[in-house]
């Protein structure tokens, strides 16, 4: 594996930014013009972590460009849409009513994307998403489609949801599925995309659908314990996927639990407790620190105050580099960035080519890996 970055930005001296409600770049009293992103994803709420693990990559690649003096300087916004829908479509209108804002980084969820399409559509303002991976999104035939201003750095669920059932079945003589979701744009359909293979590989003996916020999932783990199954694959986010898992070990389940990358978030381990442990995650993502070399790795702890990157700091920092070599080229206005998003080509920070497709697919796809819980940590596995 590439050990460091393949970018064209050089490791910078210590840089800072500040992280408040607004996170900005260094003044430079020099400076002949200024831009800004935003970055768009939960920061706040249950799923915060999902958004706090991926800023600091966008923070990280930002303070890089900025040190290098340029005579653009960028500036960093928050746009906390908690990873719900309605946030996400009452503070879009603001960031697309933002003139300084020129593209998004974002979104990290879904449903965030899919409700902040009309505002960024209306204000022609192009997004970059790390993880928001549903497959609406992209589908030139789903009306919730984000074309042609959304882009992700991401390979879809139709690439993970096959990969999550293997993952899952890896090891398992004669699995045996049971296939829960959150009834959200991301989980059903990332759960549902698990069926086809799980019936390849083994047996359904059930599914479910338990909406996102449920409270006590007992009688869930009462089905899923009695229906046999050996796996159990759960389509939803990180403090649901705790409750659950808490439910079927508390309940006698002693099998296989397996979720997506909505549940790959540092702070699962811990909200989980005991219930974590060998619990298989998948994501499209590699981790950050097995890309940094050394020194790299330390520049990001100092720039950032993050020892360990989390999930989708490799691809936030990805997005945000797209959009900064766009604007290093003179794309300094959003149908600038549009046209030059839309028509680039860029080297991924594990050295993978970046290009999209017309709906905003990176052409290709990507490779999903599988992780594991161990000793209270997430950690790498192996290609899903």
């Amino acid at each position: 594996m590439n050990k460091k970055i393949v970018s064209g930005l050089a490791i910078a001296a210590a840089a800072t930014l500040a992280l408040g409600v607004v996170a900005t770049s260094p003044a430079s009293a020099a400076a002949k013009k200024s831009v800004t992103l935003a970055f768009q994803g939960p920061l706040t709420g249950g799923d915060a972590q999902l958004g706090q693990d991926q800023i600091p990559g966008a923070i990280y690649a930002i303070a890089l460009y900025n040190a290098k003096n340029p005579a653009v300087k960028v500036e960093l916004v928050k746009a906390d849409s908690q990873c719900d829908g309605t946030v996400a479509a009452n503070i879009a209108p603001g960031v697309a009513a933002n003139k300084a804002i020129i593209g998004v980084i974002g979104t990290s969820c879904s449903g965030e994307a899919r409700n902040s399409f009309p505002a960024y559509k209306a204000a022609g303002l192009t997004m970059i998403a790390p993880s928001a991976s549903a497959v609406s999104l992209t589908n030139p035939k789903a009306p919730d489609r984000g074309f042609p201003i959304f882009h992700r750095v991401v390979a879809h669920d139709g690439f993970q949801a096959p990969a999550l059932a293997r993952y899952a079945a890896k090891g398992v003589t004669a699995p045996k599925f049971y296939v829960i979701d959150d009834m959200t744009t991301y989980g059903g359909p990332l759960a549902k995309g698990t069926l086809p293979t799980a019936k390849k590989l083994g047996t359904v003996v059930g599914t479910d659908s338990v909406p996102k916020g449920t409270a006590d999932y007992t009688s869930v783990a009462s089905k899923v314990k009695a229906s046999g199954a050996n796996v159990v694959i759960y389509g939803g986010y990180t403090t649901d996927a705790a409750k659950l898992f808490k439910a079927l070990r508390d309940g006698g389940y002693t099998g296989i639990l397996a979720s997506g990358d909505g549940t790959n978030t540092s702070d699962f381990p811990g909200l989980a407790g005991k219930a974590a442990e060998g619990v298989r995650l998948t994501a499209a993502d590699v981790p950050f620190d097995s890309i940094l070399s050394k020194a790299q790795l330390a520049d990001f702890t100092k720039i950032t105050g993050v020892k360990v990157p989390g999930l989708y700091s490799t691809t936030a920092y990805n997005a945000t580099n797209i959009f900064l070599d766009c604007i290093t080229k003179g794309a300094l206005t959003r149908s600038a960035i549009q046209l030059c998003v839309t028509n680039g080509s860029w080297t991924g920070a594990g050295g993978e080519t970046i290009k999209f497709d017309r709906y905003g697919d990176i052409i290709g796809g990507a490779p999903v890996g599988g992780y594991l819980v161990k000793n209270g940590v997430i950690v790498y596995d192996s290609v899903a």
